[in-house]
Order: C-alpha cells, then sequence, then structure tokens
C-alpha cells in the first residue's frame, strides 16, 4: 500500500480537497482494493477498532449500502443511523445530533443531507474528520471519483475522451462533484439538454478537435427537487433529449449515477448495452470508497494496517 502520509486532505467534502497528486494516490489505491475484492484468497487491510457513523439524513440506497460494504470489507465497526427513528423528530438539530454522536467516541462519520453545505458546517465544529457522501444540490465527491476511475479502467481520459453531460444538471450533486473533478484534470465536457435545467455558471470545457470515444453521461431528472414548469413532461423530455439506442446505435459509452427512470432519461436497450459502464460505475465506488475510508482512518491514527 501506499504511504498514507502522502495523502493531504484529512477528510473529504468536496471535490477541492483534492489536488491532482491525491487524485493519482487515490486512484492507485482503489485499484489495489478492486484486485483485492475478486480474489477471495488475498487478505483485505483492515482498520478493525475504527468505528464508522453513517448519518443519513436523506433516502438512499446505493451509496449508502457502498460504504456499508466499503466498511465492513475493512473489517470496522459501523454505527448505521436512521433519521426516521431518531432524536430528530422530536424536534433535535442535526448539529445535536452529530455532537452526541461524536462524544461516543467515533473515528470516522459519513454524511448524506438534503441540504447543501451541511457536511461542510458539520465539519468545522468538530475534529471528527466527514465523509460527504452528498449534500442538497452541491456536491457528491466520491461518486465523482468513482466514475472518473471508471474511465480510467477502460482507458477512457483527458487526452482520447470527451465527455457530453445531460440531464438534470441544475439539481445534481453528482455533476456538481464531475465537473470540478473534470476540470481540475483537464477532462473535455459538453453540457446537453433543456437548457432550464443546466447550471448556469458552468464553463464548458470543449476543446475544437473532436476526441475518439464520446462517453454520455446522463442525469436522473430529480423530481422531489425538480419543478414543474422547467420540463414539460417526462414522455417530452424522454423523446426530445432521452438516450435512445436507435440513435447512438451502440456506439457511446454510457454512464448513470443512478437510480435510473428508465424511458425518462435513458431506454432500457441503452442501460443495459454492452457499452454501458452504469454497473462498472457501482463496482469500483466500493473499491473507491475503501479507500477513502482506508487514507482517513490512517492519518486519524488507526494501527497498523495489516
Amino acid at each position: 500500500m501506499i504511504d498514507h502520509k502522502q495523502f493531504k486532505p484529512n477528510q473529504l467534502i468536496s471535490i477541492d480537497d483534492l489536488d491532482l497528486e491525491d487524485i493519482v494516490i487515490l486512484y492507485k489505491i482503489t485499484q489495489e482494493f478492486k484486485k483485492i475484492l475478486k480474489n477471495p484468497d488475498v487478505k483485505v487491510p483492515d482498520i478493525k477498532g475504527v468505528t464508522i457513523a453513517n448519518l443519513f439524513f436523506e433516502d438512499s440506497t446505493r451509496t449508502r449500502v457502498s460504504f456499508e460494504v466499503a466498511e465492513k470489507r475493512l473489517a470496522a465497526e459501523i454505527v448505521n443511523f436512521n433519521s426516521v427513528s431518531s432524536s430528530i423528530n422530536k424536534g433535535e438539530t442535526i448539529l445535536d445530533t452529530v455532537k452526541n454522536i461524536v462524544a461516543m467516541k467515533v473515528d470516522l462519520i459519513v454524511v448524506r443531507d438534503p441540504h447543501s453545505g451541511t457536511p461542510a458546517f458539520l465539519s468545522k465544529l468538530t475534529s471528527v474528520p466527514i465523509i460527504n457522501a452528498g449534500d442538497g444540490t452541491n456536491e457528491h465527491p466520491t461518486q465523482a471519483l468513482a466514475d472518473l476511475f471508471t474511465l480510467w479502467d477502460k482507458g477512457l481520459n483527458e487526452n482520447n475522451s470527451k465527455i457530453l453531460l445531460t440531464g438534470d444538471v441544475l439539481h445534481s450533486r453528482v455533476a456538481g462533484s464531475s465537473i470540478k473533478l473534470w476540470n481540475k484534470i483537464g477532462m473535455p465536457f459538453q453540457l446537453s439538454g433543456p437548457k432550464t435545467i443546466r447550471r448556469k455558471t458552468c464553463k464548458e470545457n470543449n476543446p475544437q478537435e473532436t476526441q475518439e470515444n464520446l462517453i454520455i453521461y446522463t442525469l436522473r431528472i430529480q423530481n422531489e427537487r425538480l419543478k414543474k414548469e422547467l420540463i414539460p413532461s417526462k414522455d417530452e423530455y424522454h423523446f426530445y433529449h432521452g438516450i435512445k439506442f436507435e440513435k447512438t446505435n451502440g456506439k457511446n459509452w454510457i454512464m448513470h449515477p443512478g437510480p435510473i427512470n428508465r424511458g425518462v432519461e435513458i431506454d432500457s436497450k441503452s442501460a443495459d448495452s454492452k457499452k454501458s459502464l452504469v454497473l462498472a460505475q457501482v463496482e469500483i465506488g466500493v473499491a473507491l470508497r475503501m479507500a477513502v475510508i482506508y487514507l482517513l482512518a490512517k492519518k486519524r491514527g488507526a494501527k497498523p494496517l495489516s
């Protein structure tokens, strides 16, 4: 394993916390964990004795389970917080909830919240490292990193590829982190889809030359955040902007962070095609989150890992 001291961040709130060297270190360790996970005979480095609190104040399946699987593979002690049955429903603030959990001597905190900025706010009030598992419409750094590493594994990089980002870019926290990450490494990308659901402040990184590989990265239409007047209807969106196999002819790489709304942003034939990287994104997401947790636990002073 690479010396954890080379990795500079003490937590992961935003892609802004990482420089190019940190991203490369994360990729290399993610690759090691990916290989280990595919070989049941190889011992996974563990962080026994480290307690991780998963605080999900918003519904989640893929991200929550991905973090839990990553933590269990590392033999960490896990505390899963359920906001539905918590004291928050009795009027307690998130800040007081987190203060109480910190007082129980947890070592790492994973936070997802429907409000933008919550992980950053909490990180200023506690010395316990925080990993942002998605905050409002702001960022989702581990998803963006997992998606980039999925492309790198396929030999798709900033020198030979271009990303067409479409869907609900305006409300997507994945887009918030991905755009920062792509700009940081120089990955060419272009926005598509209705202008009403794009980020107006986003500047495309779109050089004139044509790249060999076009990656279509489509985002979920976020019904829970989308104002009705921003798109006419789901059917009309799919007709004009949805990814259809009959148009791409299976030539383009397809990415989607999930959950997929089939028949809205993408049809089933595209989502399930040989060019679809959707399940590859999920697979490498576990290895990436293992890498993040491993590095932060080491910097936190975890016992030497075998």
